[in-house]
């Protein structure tokens, strides 16, 4: 019996944007989609075209730009606006599908569609037929699946998949299904709907119980063919179905699902830590698979197992995930082929302004550091990567601190090239002081909510990175920066998180469309 593929559906783009704070740009959302082309994620949901001119222009750049390499797919509710608005985004999209749906729950239908059953078929043959007529590749979801009467299911996917829909998602939407739950809903799908063969059939799980992987991989097992998931787990609430955790279990576990993912897995961990460096949402150091403690083994018993016989402690190789540790690789002496050639060891393929620019952060970095880890790499590597044309640039700053000493700092901006003048202010540190300071000069007053610093490598020279989260207006805005001085990493990221704010005030306010719940 050979081994079956199964699909990855990666909605990093659409459901993993809506994480708090996790809003993406059109040329980062293009960043991420380059990576999840090379991981060789089969359907990438670019976005929510109706949501928003920035949503939908998104769409219609991954599809003009990647729409041959991997199906890109728009998100639409049962709503004749929302599909032609998929139809216009995707236009460009050699490979495309529109994805549609509406939710089929008593809950649901009772409070928030205020409709009947009869009413909730019809809206979906004819929202189905509508998308048929666009793109031969259509989806159709019953949003909260998982909570929904089983005959009535099996009524809605058996018209949907007669309608013209090729793949037929089951949404556990609010994260309450169990494994042994969801594997039934699946196999009485496959039991009882008679032209059930006629679509794929996917699974798209929320993480509210922790249960979206196992539960993923439940579907697989019951006849699921098409497994919807992001990069990190990202998604609303709680996340979703994190990708790199599905693909590696059944990589590892081939022998039990006799299934695997055309993924290359050597990107996921350049894949996660792009994705954490765009969003700001930092990985968890045990976090499964890409997390920084993932491949460590601390125990004396386990170091020992590991010194005789690897699998005694590890099931799968640091290497086939991406993963290279701490290991030291370069000096200040090192040549720019050498540096290219660990880059692309590294898993990222960069463009040769890229390459240079990253190359010149390197050599900086030799002076101030004598070891260069392979995580210093990566974190220059990444800097150039998510690197964005921000309005408001550091010329340069100086902030002072100490005993009996009132902390304060000053910084010099230029805005859109254009040197501003000076602005100083005091705080209860030097690095508060540079935050207000900045917020002086841009005009913008916000709120910080987290601050997080953290060594890239090991030793008193190390890097340190940067993490701010800050609200403006009730808005949650990222900013991320790296340097062997913190006050110096501190200060980039909270001019990034600023320029995304500011970006935002200047954004011109236009009424697109309404959206609610989603799958």
């Amino acid at each position: 019996m050979s081994t079956e593929m199964i699909k990855i559906f990666d909605t990093t783009l659409r459901d993993g944007e809506q994480s708090p704070g996790c809003s993406m740009n059109t040329s980062e959302k293009l960043q991420v989609a380059g990576i999840l082309v090379d991981l060789g994620v089969d359907v990438i949901e670019a976005g929510f075209p109706i949501a928003s001119p920035g949503d939908f222009e998104a769409v219609k750049q991954v599809g003009r730009q990647f729409g041959d390499r991997a199906i890109i797919c728009g998100l639409a509710r049962c709503l004749p606006a929302d599909i032609d608005k998929v139809r216009d985004a995707l236009v460009d999209a050699e490979k495309k599908r529109i994805h549609v749906f509406l939710a089929t729950s008593s809950i649901h239908r009772e409070f928030k569609l205020k409709m009947d059953k009869n009413q909730i078929v019809k809206t979906a043959v004819e929202m189905v037929q509508r998308a048929a007529g666009y793109c031969d590749d259509v989806e159709f979801s019953p949003e909260d699946a998982a909570r929904t009467e089983l005959d009535f299911l099996c009524e809605v996917v058996e018209k949907a998949i007669a309608a013209g829909a090729t793949t037929v998602n089951i949404p556990d939407t609010v994260g309450y299904a169990t494994p042994t739950h969801y594997f039934k809903v699946i196999r009485h799908l496959k039991d009882n709907v008679p032209n059930i063969a006629k679509a794929v059939i996917s699974c798209h799980c929320h993480n509210d119980l922790g249960l979206a992987v196992a539960n993923s991989l439940s579907a697989v097992e019951a006849g699921a063919r098409q497994v919807e998931c992001t990069i990190n787990g990202l998604g609303e609430r709680a996340g979703n179905a994190a990708l790199e955790e599905v693909v590696m279990a059944l990589r590892t576990r081939q022998d039990y699902y006799d299934c695997d993912t055309r993924i290359n897995t050597k990107k996921l961990y350049p894949a996660s830590h792009l994705v954490s460096s765009i969003t700001g949402m930092t990985v968890q150091r045990n976090k499964a698979i890409v997390g920084q403690n993932a491949f460590a083994h601390e125990a004396g018993i386990h170091q020992h197992g590991m010194l005789q016989e690897r699998t005694t402690y590890e099931i799968m190789r640091p290497e086939d995930v991406g993963f290279r540790g701490t290991n030291l690789v370069l000096g200040k002496h090192s040549g720019r082929h050498a540096f290219k050639d660990r880059v692309s060891q590294l898993g990222f393929n960069l463009e040769d302004d890229a390459l240079q620019n990253a190359f010149k952060d390197f050599i900086i970095l030799a002076d101030k550091k004598k070891t260069i880890y392979d995580a210093d790499i990566v974190a220059l590597v990444e800097h150039r990567l998510v690197e964005t044309a921000d309005r408001w640039t550091m010329r340069s700053f100086h902030a002072i601190g100490g005993t009996n000493v009132i902390p304060s700092a000053t910084v010099a901006l230029s805005c859109e090239d254009q040197a501003v003048p000076s602005d100083a202010a005091t705080g209860d540190g030097p690095i508060d002081a540079v935050f207000n300071a900045l917020e002086r000069t841009i005009g913008i007053e916000a709120r910080l909510d987290e601050y997080q610093v953290r060594s890239v490598s090991s030793g008193k020279d190390a890097q340190g990175e940067v993490m701010v989260e800050i609200n403006v207006n009730g808005k949650v805005y990222h900013g991320k920066a790296v340097s062997t001085d913190v006050i110096d990493a501190s200060a980039h990221a909270y001019l990034k998180a600023l320029n995304r704010a500011d970006a935002d005030r200047d954004a011109p306010v236009v009424e697109f469309g309404s959206t609610e719940l989603v799958p």
